[in-house]
Order: structure tokens, then C-alpha cells, then sequence
């Protein structure tokens, strides 16, 4: 008893929350591990329990059972919730979904309320005031109960439902009064139109998405997620709201609401907490029926999640540092679209981010906000391109300089000429593979000896679903199928296991986040004389190949051999 005592009620030195604190005192935590875990949530903005589970420090299962015991308050397995059946209009929807929190069933004038954390009393006081009446905790596993909070509250096709049966009426004007610029400014503050897209923002956040498409057409109108790298139908709303909806993310970005014949770009945020805040980046695209709008999640978190989340292999991991700690030269990421290059870099750049380094990068537009970097947005109306950036930057004594993008080859040029100085830049390129990239180059009209003398090291990438550990199993895969995808003969000897997707409560369609792939290139000696002989990227390829460079298609192929990945994901995000 003693113990818990001191769990809920610490020393005055310690300025961990209640559920860090229990998780010390129980012996489950060292303090430092907590400390840590806690400052990371703060920085990230993300909450102590989502980065605890999160970083694996200590495992859902694991930490609910903790907490039962050092609370007293009884384990709940939420696989045998009916969802259903779960009560509706106890308590506010931005509440459960904030605090992660489910009500149970109502006793008296107290509710009963699935938490994975007991020790919050914020959320309790939240409750509290928000209920008039009393909390008694259940405890339940953490990764099972968000999948219920997004579960059980009002989808978003009852949203649109409660919508239109409340104040909310249609003009089938609304194309005709949009043009006038009053008109529209009113429309914009609809509740019910405020509600739905607020309602959208949550829903995609906790469903980690990192895109939302809002999508009009002649006599529908569909909104649509994209989640762990698929595009999913989440509503199909009347299409009389498309004016209405476009001009308030208009509003909130902004944007100009008159203007509906040329793409606009914005930036918007969304409070979801006391201390919690997601960035936005919006992007407008006039189509033959209204305006398509798609809205990309920027998580600064996520590049703070250091190398070793991303994927890279100890082998990979290696170059990459020994490349980017170098005084100077190049390093490329290629990949396509979505692949997630712009982490990887910021991965890089947290590393490299000291008090005594300058760094200085250009980008169209920045996503990521990382203190203590001088970051740049592009703005080409004002003549901001990224050649007029660069050659600012080598005005301003930078250490480190990254491009978003080397797009043409004035760019190029110059960041090339930055790397051939004593700087080092990174920068990224829409290539296949690394191979490529140098060919690439070669074609955009830079001469060999420059990229030779410039690039240290290229880095192409995908990403691929990751199983769900939950719910994965054994897959019987013929071995000619595996020996066809590219595994070698000693590797078909049966000594492991690949796995195929099922699905359970706790995942999507058998898939749980993503993991990357990665074909991580140094430019050695011989590579460096096949640029300068003009070579063609299969004898780079084939160079690399000797040297011990994975191909992206073998590197997902070790991904399936460790469980991580099934082989269809792989085959379908690489090519042979």
C-alpha cells in the first residue's frame, strides 16, 4: 500500500506524470528511461502513454495489468466488448477521443470508464464537469481501447446525418451565392459544417492517416484517408456541401475563398488537447465539378523518432551516419512520392543538429518545424526559387544546407558547387532506385567529374505496410513463388517463417503502421569510375551489387524473412 501511496503522491523531485511515477516505484521503469519518455512526449506534443507503448518501453498487455494492480481497479479484456452496446451521449466525443477514454455503462449518478492511465485527473475533472457525475476507472489495454474510441463514436456518416437533420439546410445555389465574397464568409461559419470537418481532421489523426482527400463529382461528393500508404472511403456527404466545405478549410488556411480557378497551398492547425496541436498542409485543385482539396498531416514527432524507427538495417544504419557525418559532399534520398524521404532527411538533420552547427534549408513548402534550424519556405511569386535560396545560403556561412528538392539543374548546379566547398547538403530526387539516380543526374546536363567528385552516398526508399504482431500467421508460400521473388537457394532452407496479414481489433486489414525499405548506396572508387566513363546505371547497379548494396527488392525480402512485412507488400512497393 505504501507503494501506490507513494506512486500517486511522489517526492517533490520528481516531475513525472502519475503513471511514469507508478511504473518507477513498481520497478517496471528506471527513472531516467521515464524521464526521457516523458521529454520526448513533450516535444513531440504527443501524450506519456502513446510514446511509452509507442518506443516499446513497456508493452500494452503488460501495462495494463501494472496498473490494475497498483490502482486496485479492475482489467477489462475490450476483444469481449459488444460495440454496439456501448452506451451513446454520456459523455462528449472530443473527450473520449482526446483522453482515449470509453464509457462502459452509467451506475447510479457515476460512469463507468475504460482508461489505460487511472493517474489522469485531468481527464477525470474533465468528466466531472463535463457530467455532473462521478468516475470509476476500468483499466483496459492501451492499443486495444484507441481502436475502440475510433470505433465507437459517431461515424462520419452519422455525422452528416445528425448534420442534416439539425440546422444545417442546402442551397442548391450555392455555386451562384459563393460568388459573392459576403455571402461565402457567412457560409464558412456554419456550426454543422464546422463540426464535420473538425470531426474529419480527429478521425484521421487517430486512424493515422497522413492524407485526406476531399473529393467532389457531377452528383457525389467523397472523403477519403490515406491510411498506412491506402486510400480508403471514410463518407460520401450530399454534394451540396462541397462549397460550403471548401470555403471554410479556405477560412482556416488562409486561403482566398474568391479565387476557385487556380490551385492555392495553405497551412492550418488543429487543437485536439491542452497541450496538443497538429499541423496541417492544405492544397487546392480546381476540377470540373468544384474543387478537389487534399489536407496532409505534418507530425513533427515523427522526425524525432530517430534512426532506429525508421527501418534502416545496423548495416544501412552505418553508412548513413559515417555519410552524413562527413564535413562535406552530397547525400541524395530518392523514392517517390509518399515514400517518405522528408523524415528521413529530418531524421538526419535532428542528428546533425548542435549548438555549434549552422543549418540552413529550403524547402517547397517546410513541413517540419525542427528548432534550431533555419528553415526556408519557397515562394516563387516573390522570386524565392531554390537557386535564389542557395546562393543566400552560401552567403551565410551554413555548415549543413538541405534542398527539398533538386528539380532542374541551376539547382543542381549549385548545390553541387556548395558540396565541392566544404559544405555538406542533402537533398532529394523522384528516382527508381539509387543506380538511377546517377544516371539521372547525368541527364539533367551535370558533367560526370562533378557528380563524382560530389556525391558520397545515395539512399532510395520505400515504404511497406507492417504486419500486425497481434494477429499475424504463418503463411504457406510454394517455394518456387519465394525462389521467383528473388530469394536465393540457401535462403529457401526452410529456417524461418514468412507471414501473410489477418486482421484483428487492434489493426487494419491485418497491417499496423509502416516500415521502410532501403537500398543504401556509398559512392566508392569504382562506381565513381563508372560515372566518369558515363556508365550506365546496370553496370552501377552491378558494381553496388559486389560491394554488399542491397537491392530495394532484397531489402524487403529481409524484411519478410524477419516477420516484419508479408511477401505481397513487398512485391507490390518494389520492383525486380
Amino acid at each position: 500500500m505504501a507503494a501506490i501511496d507513494t506512486a500517486i503522491n511522489p517526492p517533490p523531485s520528481m516531475a513525472l506524470p502519475g503513471l511514469g511515477r507508478a511504473l518507477v516505484v513498481a520497478g517496471k521503469l528506471g527513472q531516467k528511461a521515464a524521464e526521457d519518455i516523458f521529454r520526448k512526449a513533450q516535444t513531440g506534443r504527443t501524450s506519456f502513454i502513446a510514446e511509452l507503448t509507442g518506443s516499446g518501453a513497456v508493452s500494452a498487455f503488460d501495462l495494463a495489468h501494472i496498473m490494475s494492480t497498483a490502482f486496485s481497479a479492475p482489467l477489462l479484456d475490450l476483444d469481449a466488448i459488444d460495440v454496439q452496446r456501448l452506451p451513446k451521449g454520456l459523455l462528449d466525443a472530443k473527450i473520449c477521443l482526446t483522453y482515449r477514454i470509453v464509457v462502459l455503462s452509467k451506475r447510479n449518478n457515476r460512469l463507468i470508464v475504460a482508461t489505460a492511465d487511472p493517474s489522469d485527473q485531468d481527464a477525470a475533472e474533465k468528466i466531472k464537469f463535463s457530467t455532473q457525475m462521478g468516475v470509476d476507472w476500468v483499466i483496459a489495454e492501451y492499443d486495444k481501447l484507441s481502436k475502440l474510441v475510433e470505433t465507437s463514436n459517431a461515424t462520419a456518416a452519422e455525422a452528416m446525418e445528425s448534420i442534416i437533420g439539425d440546422d444545417f439546410e442546402f442551397d442548391e445555389n450555392t455555386e451562384a451565392a459563393a460568388e459573392d465574397s459576403e455571402a461565402s464568409v457567412s457560409e464558412v461559419e456554419d456550426a454543422p459544417v464546422v463540426k464535420f470537418l473538425q470531426k474529419m481532421l480527429l478521425d484521421a489523426f487517430n486512424m493515422r492517416a497522413s492524407d485526406l482527400h476531399f473529393e467532389p463529382f457531377e452528383h457525389t461528393y467523397r472523403v477519403r484517408f490515406r491510411v498506412d500508404g491506402e486510400l480508403r472511403e471514410i463518407a460520401s456527404p450530399p454534394v451540396a456541401i462541397k462549397e460550403k466545405l471548401a470555403a471554410r478549410i479556405k477560412v482556416i488556411s488562409k486561403l482566398d475563398i474568391s479565387e476557385k480557378r487556380v490551385p492555392q497551398d495553405g497551412k492550418m492547425k488543429l487543437k485536439i488537447g491542452p497541450d496538443r496541436v497538429i499541423d496541417f498542409r492544405v492544397s487546392t485543385l480546381p476540377t470540373m465539378y468544384g474543387e478537389k482539396i487534399v489536407i496532409r498531416i505534418l507530425d513533427p514527432s515523427s522526425a524525432k523518432l530517430g534512426i532506429d524507427a525508421l527501418g534502416y538495417e545496423p548495416a544501412e544504419k552505418e553508412r548513413l551516419l559515417a555519410a552524413i557525418q562527413r564535413p562535406y559532399g552530397m547525400v541524395l534520398v530518392t523514392g517517390p512520392t509518399g515514400s517518405g524521404k522528408t523524415v528521413s532527411l529530418y531524421t538526419c538533420l535532428n542528428i546533425l543538429n548542435q549548438p555549434g552547427v549552422n543549418i540552413a534549408t529550403a524547402e517547397d513548402p517546410a513541413e517540419i518545424t525542427l528548432p534550431g534550424v533555419n528553415q526556408v519556405s519557397m515562394n516563387e511569386k516573390a522570386g524565392m526559387t531554390f537557386s535564389v535560396a542557395l546562393k543566400a545560403f552560401l552567403r551565410q556561412d551554413p555548415d549543413i544546407i538541405m534542398v527539398g528538392e533538386i528539380r532542374d539543374l541551376e539547382t543542381a548546379d549549385i548545390a553541387i558547387k556548395a558540396a565541392q566547398t566544404g559544405h555538406m547538403v542533402m537533398s532529394t530526387l523522384h528516382t527508381n532506385d539509387a543506380p538511377t539516380t546517377l544516371t539521372r543526374m547525368r541527364n539533367m546536363g551535370i558533367a560526370p567529374f562533378n557528380i563524382a567528385s560530389s556525391v558520397i552516398l545515395i539512399t532510395a526508399q520505400r515504404l511497406a505496410r507492417r504486419l500486425c504482431p497481434n494477429c499475424k500467421a504463418p503463411a504457406d508460400i510454394p517455394r518456387e513463388t519465394l525462389l521467383e521473388a528473388g530469394f536465393k537457394e540457401e535462403e529457401v532452407d526452410g529456417s524461418w517463417t514468412p507471414y501473410r496479414p489477418v486482421g484483428c481489433s487492434a489493426c487494419t486489414n491485418g497491417y499496423k503502421g509502416r516500415v521502410g525499405i532501403y537500398q543504401v548506396m556509398p559512392i566508392s572508387e569504382e562506381i565513381q569510375r563508372i560515372v566518369l566513363r558515363d556508365g550506365s546505371a546496370l553496370e552501377i547497379a552491378a558494381q553496388a551489387e559486389i560491394e554488399g548494396v542491397r537491392s530495394l527488392r532484397q531489402s524487403g525480402l529481409h524484411k519478410v524473412k524477419l516477420g516484419m512485412t508479408s511477401l505481397e507488400e513487398v512485391l507490390g512497393c518494389t520492383n525486380v
